[in-house]
């Protein structure tokens, strides 16, 4: 096995030169001398250069990409309390069933959808809660 020799780093050759590789020493005062950060210089007129560093990922950088907006419908939400006080049994469609039962009723309800808790809680006192499809 040998050894691996430590790699002398290029800022250490430039001591005492005065531009640092850099070429006339005005230009370096700045950050516009470096030409940009990232992927600049791959636009337009830097077609070489693309095919280059980007050569997997084309499409993947060019181009607007947007999010696709995934609109799901909103149920409103009817505890079971609330409905075995003030409702009867019924088509609940639209809503989401939640919450648990105290009151020993039996109810028979047609929702959207309902918490597990909530169909749990139905189930025990007899009742039944069908899920619709929508």
């Amino acid at each position: 096995m040998a050894l691996r020799i430590k790699r002398r780093r290029k800022s250490r050759r430039f001591r005492g030169s005065l531009t640092h590789g850099r070429g006339f020493k005005k230009k370096a005062r700045g950050s516009g001398h470096r030409g940009g950060v990232g992927m600049a210089g791959t636009g337009k007129r830097g077609d070489q250069k693309k095919t280059l560093i980007l050569k997997n990922t084309l499409e993947e950088y060019f181009g607007k990409r947007q999010t696709k907006m995934r609109f799901t419908q909103r149920l409103k939400t009817l505890n079971l309390e609330r409905i075995s006080e003030n409702f009867k049994d019924g088509d609940y469609s639209g809503y989401k069933v939640v919450g648990q039962l105290n009151i020993a009723k039996k109810l028979n309800i047609t929702a959207s959808a309902a918490s597990a808790g909530a169909i749990k809680s139905v189930e025990k006192h007899g009742g039944k809660i069908v899920l619709k499809k929508e």
